[in-house]
């Protein structure tokens, strides 16, 4: 390097110190640039017959590790350069902060292409997505959680290059009082969150696409973030709840363990309704419905009523979806099944048979059996 600053030097006689230093940093600038496309289809060659984690961070990463290299290239420019001590000192300030947060967008583009490349082993479309609900509830909450650790670090690592403010925070963290007590109570529900975060990640109560009842609302997981969740209702709205809410509230989650639900067709029926038959077309509706998972079939009279009893019927299917749709097939199919085959079944109001009785010819000429009854008495 001497023999570089002696040759600098010799040329510095003909030109000025800033045409000279323009001249260093952009041939430094070029040679980085040459640097970097050589290392670069190096690697691209190396990885090619890689896995696709390897290739994406090749490949994803080419900006940053570009800058990386000027970055680089500069600091060692302002050292050859021929420039003041003070402007040699900011320069390679800024380059060191530069280097920093290039470091932070790398970890955190690596970090992307790793979850990314993960969770292309788990599908939620499936039909039986359990595992893959968990593992996507679990690298969503905790890459959320890793990004913000590393641009937290990285801007303390920032700021920590400055003297005065690395000894406010030094001043700051070492004095106790009221300045700390505030600050944490102005923290508590980003900290409360975060902290209900970290939880919901590692017991997971809820994952992505599972189905709720919360707030008297039915819907499904559709985002988790690191402060709230995104419950998407039936009819297509959004019910945004904090993360917390689930830590401390009640709520119903239906595939907890499982998809797979049991739904409920409640029917209410004649005195005389053939209960035999009804169990036997369920069964039979539920056995040719795809929407049937070959699990429960039940029928059974749960109640009577003053006019009616009250017959329950019990099917399953994978899915809350398909639960909810094999429910309303039972339920048309068998109303149907009953009006057209048993129509005594169905239920009839005690009103319309008093109509009955007022159009017979007994109401006619003004006589009721009650009152044949009467006058045959003796």
């Amino acid at each position: 390097m001497d023999f570089y600053i002696q040759q600098i030097e010799r040329f510095s006689r003909f030109l000025p110190d800033w045409a000279i230093s323009l001249i260093i940093f952009t041939l430094v600038l070029g040679f980085s640039w040459i640097l970097h496309r050589l290392i670069f289809n190096m690697l691209t060659r190396i990885v090619a017959d890689k896995d696709l984690l390897w290739r994406s961070m090749v490949s994803r990463n080419e900006r940053p590790t570009r800058l990386a290299v000027f970055v680089l290239g500069i600091s060692f420019a302002s050292r050859v350069a021929p420039l003041t001590s003070a402007q040699d000192d900011t320069i390679r300030h800024i380059m060191l902060i530069c280097m920093i947060f290039l470091t932070a967008w790398v970890a955190r583009s690596a970090l992307h292409i790793w979850s990314t490349v993960h969770l292309r082993g788990f599908k939620l479309d499936a039909a039986d997505n359990l595992m893959a609900r968990k593992h996507v509830t679990q690298f969503r909450i905790l890459k959320r959680v890793c990004e913000w650790l590393i641009i937290v670090v990285a801007v303390s690592a920032a700021l920590m290059t400055f003297d005065e403010v690395r000894q406010y925070g030094v001043s700051l963290l070492a004095s106790a009082g009221a300045a700390g007590i505030v600050v944490g109570l102005a923290l508590q529900p980003v900290l409360k969150n975060l902290l209900a975060g970290l939880q919901l990640a590692v017991t997971q109560p809820i994952r992505i696409d599972d189905a709720l009842l919360v707030e008297g609302e039915w819907g499904n997981v559709e985002e988790i973030t690191s402060t709230y969740v995104v419950v998407k209702l039936w009819d297509w709205r959004r019910l945004v709840l904090p993360l917390n809410y689930f830590m401390e509230k009640p709520f119903q989650n239906w595939t907890r363990e499982s998809s797979s639900l049991i739904g409920t067709v409640m029917i209410y029926l004649d005195y005389r309704a053939p209960i035999d038959l009804i169990r036997a077309k369920a069964i039979e509706l539920a056995a040719k419905s795809p929407l049937h998972d070959g699990g429960v079939v039940n029928v059974a009279v749960t109640d009577f009523k003053e006019n009616t009893m009250e017959v329950r019927i019990l099917v399953s299917a994978s899915d809350a979806g398909r639960t909810f749709d094999l429910r309303c097939h039972i339920r048309e199919q068998l109303v149907a099944f009953l009006r057209d085959h048993h129509p005594a079944a169905l239920p009839v109001l005690r009103m319309e048979r008093q109509t009955d009785l007022r159009n017979s010819p007994d109401a006619v000429t003004g006589r009721s059996p009650d009152r044949e009854h009467a006058d045959a008495s003796p």
